[in-house]
């Protein structure tokens, strides 16, 4: 199975969102239609893939995904979509 790290950019609210599936572009429209009630997501409805990184095992796309979301940094978040490259780096040093 295919295993998917996603950050999403909503230009109405300059806010990215970082998250992990197996299909992409079927999360993206449960986000900008608002199926995850409780979620981050529900505050747009502009939301768009910036980065769509695969890795084949499911452990490896969680610790991207904790690792970003401690990071706290949208400076990080921007040179992780500019250079894909760097989660590599990441996940080599795991």
């Amino acid at each position: 199975m295919r295993h998917f790290l996603y950050i999403l950019y909503s230009s109405s609210t300059n806010k990215f969102y970082i998250g992990e599936t197996s299909d992409v572009t079927f999360r993206l429209n449960l986000h900008n239609t608002h199926e995850f009630k409780g979620s981050f997501t529900k505050i747009a409805s502009d939301w768009e893939i910036k980065l769509s990184f695969e890795n084949e095992q499911k452990s490896n796309i969680l610790y991207l995904e904790k690792f970003i979301k401690k990071m706290k940094s949208k400076v990080f978040i921007q040179k992780i979509i500019e250079n894909p490259e760097i989660l590599n780096d990441i996940l080599s040093k795991k």
